[in-house]
């Protein structure tokens, strides 16, 4: 398969070809990198840089305890870290960070990947990813139905809330820098956002 790397908009490569891509080149893709296929195009992405890393990671644990182990919160959640979604007839995408609720999803897929839709999905923005993210990968979710999508800003220290209403998202809030803030679909909890950011 003869293929052709360009910069997207964002500085993530974008994979063209004459053929559409398939789950085969992911698969060919080295460790170093991430890949997600959207309308049958290959999106290439970096690992995350530190920040983005962080403030993944700090989220993952901040939400993990109280909804996913239901320690000192509710339980009934599934969350996880770069999840493998596959949706619609052939696009494969791989969020942050996404969660499904327990009543939905009692056990894991016995596959490596998720077929079924999350109930909150969370992105957090690099330079190279920002306009992957909103532009390419948000519609995507939409269409899919997911609920509630955040979008996490580690360099703005920002967090975005969007619900989706019909075929499309609304903004709720965005929270910034040491908001202590509770989220939908988390209002259970209160998350202090400067714990994102690495400043306690």
């Amino acid at each position: 398969m003869h293929m052709e790397m360009g910069l997207g908009d964002g500085g993530h490569e974008v994979v063209m070809d004459t053929k559409r891509a398939t789950y085969a080149d992911l698969e060919a893709l080295p460790e170093s990198k991430v890949g997600e296929l959207v309308d049958g195009v290959l999106y290439v992405s970096p690992r995350p840089a530190p920040p983005h890393a962080l403030a993944s990671s700090r989220l993952g644990i901040e939400l993990g305890g109280p909804f996913d182990r239901g320690r000192g919160g509710p339980g009934g959640w599934l969350i996880l870290d770069e999840p493998e979604l596959h949706v619609g007839d052939e696009d494969v995408l791989v969020p942050d960070l996404a969660g499904w609720r327990r009543e939905r999803m009692p056990e894991l897929p016995k596959g490596a990947a998720f077929t079924l839709i999350p109930d909150w999905v969370c992105e957090v923005l690099s330079p190279s990813t920002a306009s992957l993210d909103r532009a390419v990968k948000l519609p995507v979710y939409a269409r899919e139905g997911v609920p509630v999508v955040w979008i996490v800003d580690p360099l703005a220290r920002t967090l975005e809330v969007f619900r989706l209403e019909g075929s499309r998202y609304v903004l709720l809030a965005v929270h910034a820098a040491r908001d202590r803030i509770h989220a939908e679909p988390f209002e259970a909890f209160e998350l202090e956002l400067s714990s994102l950011w690495g400043e306690s």
